[in-house]
């Protein structure tokens, strides 16, 4: 995802500011170094400043990309040499494990979750339901 980039409202509020001062007078001097010419001046920095910026973001986006692509052909090319050591040595050997494989006699097939092997025990009564969704009442035995 692009990064946001930015527009300033101060911007452009001084851009529309100065558009009508200087029509009421484009030598405009109100004191203090307030000239329509500073204004009009710091106005063109911040515009240079704010294309820069979002110039900036855009150059970062593509070196983000870059960086993606290369990690996906680093993780490609990573799986194929542990395959390429697995081919030529074969996936129980040592030259496997030491490429980051686990070599086939050193796995261990363990059950998938704890949780999801069902229990040995079963519960010593059942509560019956009938059709509609009420319990009845009856309890029905089972054998353990």
């Amino acid at each position: 995802m692009a990064r946001r980039k930015r527009t300033s409202q101060v911007l452009e509020k001084a851009a529309r500011r100065a558009a009508g001062i200087n029509s009421i007078d484009p030598n405009l001097n109100v004191g203090n170094g307030l000239t329509l010419s500073a204004f009009s001046t710091l106005i063109e920095t911040m515009r240079t400043r704010e294309h820069l910026y979002n110039t900036a973001l855009s150059n970062l986006d593509k070196m983000y990309h870059d960086m993606l692509q290369t990690e996906r052909e680093l993780a490609d090319m990573a799986e194929h040499m542990l395959l390429g050591v697995a081919t030529q040595y074969g996936k129980s050997s040592v030259e496997y494990g030491m490429a980051g494989g686990v070599p086939k006699n050193q796995r261990h097939k363990g059950l998938r979750g704890e949780s999801q092997v069902p229990s040995l025990q079963q519960p010593s009564f059942i509560v019956g339901v009938n059709g509609n969704g009420s319990k009845n009442g009856n309890k029905v035995a089972t054998t353990s």
